[in-house]
């Protein structure tokens, strides 16, 4: 059940894959090309307009007031997924966090970590989730069950290795802090570390661009352009991650 080695490494990529799929949806016919240059509705039509559909159709908002609704909560996911990311990696820093291996030199109890303990994996969660809405309905199904067991494969791994590597002071953190859903009131003590929130911010650009995308874009009703924006931020954020520092910090490791 625990991802391999291989995959950690490869787990930008493989999400990736998973998005790209979303997209693609190739049961549908179409295809991406047909996303990009606005296709007509029928079966490709977003999640964002499908979830507006069905709640007009079964009477909860009328259709004018759904879509915003449905925007709203889109909104809302992008905001925890950036929140999330950007406070994991102001505490856990931008080189381990972009690193190629695990890293096990002290446990990280500090900030988000205090809550949850994997609170980027969780704000990555939610970050495609945000996107998915701008996906074919059946694709973004099909793209977060196959990215929410991945992510929880990759979880797995990195807290056996944790164990592993850090023995009893990891146990009582694992003990305190729950895995996935974050405790309101935090027991386990907070560590010494100093965040990095600059570093941070430049690191999750691609968190806060799909923020900036759901919040400010779906406003346009304008799906390609969204999808347009989505592609765009993705390069922005490979080109400004490359030319972040990559020594890694004296903490655990998380994607």
């Amino acid at each position: 059940m625990r991802a391999t080695s291989i995959e950690f490494r490869l787990r930008l990529l493989i999400l990736v894959v998973f998005v790209g799929l979303g997209y693609w949806a190739p049961w549908l016919g179409s295809g991406l090309a047909a996303g990009l240059n606005a296709a007509p509705a029928g079966s490709r039509i977003s999640l964002l307009e499908w979830l507006a559909l069905q709640v007009s159709r079964v009477g909860i908002l009328p259709f004018a007031a759904a879509t915003p609704a449905v925007i709203i909560l889109a909104s809302l996911l992008a905001a925890l997924g950036a929140v999330l990311r950007v406070g994991g990696t102001a505490w856990m820093g931008s080189a381990t966090v972009n690193s190629m291996r695990m890293h096990a030199r002290q446990v990280v109890a500090d900030g988000a970590y205090r809550y949850v303990r994997n609170p980027l994996y969780l704000g990555t969660w939610f970050t495609i989730a945000a996107i998915s809405f701008t996906m074919p309905a059946s694709g973004a199904a099909v793209c977060m069950v196959l990215v929410s067991v991945f992510l929880l494969r990759l979880v797995l791994a990195e807290e056996s290795f944790l164990a592993a590597q850090l023995g009893a002071p990891y146990a009582a953190y694992v003990r305190d802090v729950p895995r996935l859903f974050p405790r309101l009131r935090p027991v386990f003590p907070p560590g010494k570390g100093a965040p990095h929130w600059g570093r941070a911010l430049l690191a999750e650009t691609n968190a806060l661009g799909i923020l900036f995308i759901l919040a400010g874009l779906s406003w346009r009703y304008n799906n390609a352009l969204m999808l347009r924006a989505v592609l765009i931020n993705f390069g922005v954020s490979l080109v400004i991650r490359a030319f972040l520092p990559t020594a890694a910090a004296p903490a655990t490791a998380a994607p």
